[in-house]
């Protein structure tokens, strides 16, 4: 997502504080960056190593493809419509309920006015939404968030999860992020994840997941949520790095992929768990050639849903 807008602002750089979660980092995330690391030595493809014990399938090609005018694998030329929404098969998640949050809306630069529009978060009011951010070459994250999403949803599917979207390309504009938080909410969903890619400068690359922090002001309490998102945030970056081989975020987060914030409207208004995770900068053009791939926009959302899987399945 670009730092400017609802949701938006730039991180304040801080240091990384040890406490309780210094176990629970040690067990997953740089586990898992060590994964990462023989990637990097051996010049790997990305694949990671061993699998979660409930990972789906790294060959499953997503049935449902990105939409009119969405890019095909290579990253060009558009491919069909969306079809139809299948039921959830059976599996190890049947009864649980997952909704994914494609960030922004591909149609949102038609209607500044509406995504302008403040909206309560909660600590205070923001704007609706915004465009998002793009490749140099015009490759838009709203487009990159839902090409994630749609094949993150055949892949829970496959393992019996309900998967709902909060957008589908199917909306002029938004929703706002007071309504995308609320459509998880009203799910009941036992895991919620936005997706982003990031619009910050050249050189600063990798991946980052973002956690609520403890907030109680306005329609906002997140304090019954702060630990599972936790949870469910080093799941997601354990196997975001394992599956895609990224390196965490080399310019927030203190190298550890993970980051809590406090004015986002989506994650100040939930009621269950849930994260954000910007899967890379689309302003560095090492990180954008990875996010116009189609090979690894399957690995990253194959990544992400393994550690919803693992997540679930505790």
């Amino acid at each position: 997502m670009s730092y400017a807008g609802p949701d938006f602002e730039p991180p304040q750089p801080r240091r990384f504080r040890r406490g309780p979660l210094t176990v629970a980092l040690a067990a997953l995330v740089p586990g898992a960056l060590l994964g990462w690391l023989v990637y990097a030595t051996v010049g790997g493809s990305g694949n990671g190593g061993a699998q979660d014990r409930a990972s789906t399938s790294a060959s499953a090609a997503p049935t449902t493809p990105t939409g009119p005018g969405e890019p095909t694998d290579d990253g060009k030329g558009p491919s069909p419509a969306p079809t139809a929404s299948a039921p959830a098969a059976s599996g190890p998640l049947k009864g649980k309920v997952v909704v994914i949050d494609p960030g922004h809306n591909p149609g949102n630069f038609r209607h500044p006015g509406e995504i302008n529009r403040p909206v309560d978060i909660g600590t205070n009011r923001k704007e609706c939404d915004t465009t998002g951010t793009s490749t140099d070459d015009g490759y838009t994250e709203a487009r990159f968030t839902l090409d994630v999403a749609h094949r993150m949803r055949t892949l829970l599917r496959e393992q019996g999860a309900t998967v709902k979207l909060t957008q589908d390309g199917d909306r002029p504009y938004g929703p706002c992020v007071d309504e995308r938080a609320r459509i998880g909410n009203e799910a009941k969903a036992d895991a919620v994840v936005s997706i982003h890619a990031d619009g910050s400068g050249a050189g600063n690359r990798g991946f980052h997941v973002i956690l609520p922090g403890s907030v109680r002001a306005g329609a906002a309490d997140t304090r019954a949520i702060v630990a599972p998102s936790r949870d469910l945030g080093e799941r997601v970056a354990g196997r975001f790095v394992a599956v895609t081989g990224s390196a965490p975020s080399n310019y927030v987060g203190d190298g550890t992929g993970l980051v809590t914030r406090k004015d986002l409207g989506g994650l100040n208004l939930s009621t269950v768990p849930k994260v954000f995770i910007e899967c890379g900068n689309m302003r560095d053009s090492k990180d954008a050639a990875l996010l116009t791939s189609g090979a690894w926009r399957q690995k990253a959302a194959q990544g992400i849903s393994e550690g919803i899987v693992s997540f679930l399945r505790g």
